[in-house]
């Protein structure tokens, strides 16, 4: 039996809500014969329901999900979705990594996951945008991102005549991805 470390940042753990992400989380233990413990932060901010699942099992790999809607238990059942499709894409990797026996094959063979990709699939490209990169310092390529609207902006720097990323943060402030020519 796995155990549960159920933490709320502006919301209050109801009895109910509790024993729906136990019981709704505790599905991805199936595919284990055992797991550390699972700890699940249920977040309320700006009418945003967030749930961060983190589900360690030993060998040292380490299951991560997080989802956010408008409702906590649509939340709930999304990120559970996205734990399996986790262990689905890395089934051979799991399979190898952990000793004989720890990671049930056969439960994946009972519970078939669909749009999952195998290591061995190719990915296809289904659009390719060709654009300019111009040159510019970093506070222009923010201002741009700005005046665009988006969350990041690629730009060529006018020294270095490097191709870099600004991007901005959840925090509000704003990245730069270097590249090393």
């Amino acid at each position: 039996m796995a155990t549960f470390t159920v933490r709320g940042k502006n919301i209050e753990i109801t009895p109910s809500l509790r024993e729906y992400v136990e019981k709704r989380v505790g599905k991805v233990t199936k595919y284990f014969d055992s797991v550390g413990d699972i700890k699940v932060l249920l977040t309320v901010s700006k009418g945003r329901h967030i749930v961060e699942v983190t589900v360690p099992i030993p060998g040292g790999i380490l299951l991560r999900g997080e989802e956010s809607t408008m409702d906590m238990y649509t939340s709930i059942d999304l990120v559970v979705e996205k734990l399996e499709r986790q262990i689905h894409k890395q089934k051979t990797k799991l399979a190898r990594r952990l000793r004989s026996g720890q990671f049930k094959t056969e439960e994946l063979k009972s519970s078939p996951m669909p749009d999952v990709h195998d290591e061995s699939d190719t990915y296809k490209v289904v659009k390719t945008k060709h654009f300019i990169v111009k040159p510019m310092d970093v506070q222009e390529a923010i201002m741009e991102m700005n005046l665009l609207n988006h969350n990041f902006f690629v730009f060529r720097d006018a020294e270095t005549e490097a191709v870099n990323v600004v991007y901005r943060r959840d925090d509000g402030n704003y990245g730069l991805i270097e590249s090393d020519n």
